[in-house]
């Protein structure tokens, strides 16, 4: 018998396997934000303010001690009467401008025995104390009284009375303003001139001025109604005289 021949195993060959990369996930930048902390103080320099207000304060002191006659004082009204109806004058002078070029055409106002019969029945429907009508020159800043009607009837007094028409008053030059611009200007009165005292001796505390015409931009004149104490219904009043105003144009 044949003894079987051993086969020698055969040698396994290993395969090497090529290495893996290990991937390593890098980790994303992560944005740290500030915490918010309480604000700083805001700093404000008021030397720069205090500085200016101390200034002027001392100014004033040294014009107290200069004025030590009453000529000086005279100079410092004068000058500031002057630099104050300047500046108004400035602020308004597209309005001012603008009705002198109106009024230097030919003039709306009727001739005084037309406007007699239109004062006395505007006196009469608004139960007013004094109606006055004015005549008013921009080129020249003037105005002429018409007529006046007080509470016994036409007062020839303050006829023909010459007087300016812008003054240093603040109140009486808004006024004119105002009826330059088509409105009817209430409130109390404020005795600046011999019309005005007039009015003041007949009991009126209150008036309403309007324009002649009423329109905006004409400026003729303008009609003063006083009473001796305010109407209750203001806006009666104010349709009425603009009424008159243009009865009272031509």
């Amino acid at each position: 018998m044949r003894t079987p021949v051993k086969k020698a195993p055969a040698k396994k060959v290993a395969v090497k396997k090529s290495p893996v990369k290990k991937v390593v996930a890098k980790p994303t930048p992560v944005k740290r934000t500030k915490k918010p902390t309480a604000s700083s103080p805001i700093v404000i320099d008021v030397s720069s303010t205090t500085k200016s207000a101390s200034s002027m304060l001392d100014k004033a002191i040294d014009l107290i001690k200069w004025v030590d006659t009453p000529f000086k004082l005279f100079e410092v009204i004068l000058l500031a009467s002057v630099f104050f109806f300047g500046y108004f004058a400035w602020d308004s002078r597209t309005v001012i401008l603008n009705a002198i070029t109106q009024s230097s055409k030919v003039t709306n106002l009727k001739e005084v025995n037309h406007l007699v019969p239109v004062a006395e029945s505007l006196q009469k429907d608004l139960e007013a104390t004094t109606v006055i009508v004015h005549k008013a020159s921009l080129n020249v800043n003037t105005r002429k009284t018409m007529l006046a009607f007080g509470p016994k009837g036409r007062d020839n007094s303050l006829d023909g009375l010459n007087s300016s028409l812008f003054s240093k008053d603040q109140s009486r030059n808004a006024g004119i303003i105002g009826m330059l611009n088509g409105e009817i200007v209430c409130d109390k009165i404020s005795v600046l001139d011999k019309s005005s005292e007039w009015e003041s001796k007949q009991g009126v505390t209150f008036i309403c001025r309007g324009g002649i015409p009423p329109e905006i931009g004409d400026f003729d004149g303008y009609v003063a109604v006083g009473w001796r104490k305010e109407p209750s219904d203001i806006a009666v009043i104010k349709t009425r005289i603009n009424l008159a105003s243009s009865e009272m144009s031509q």
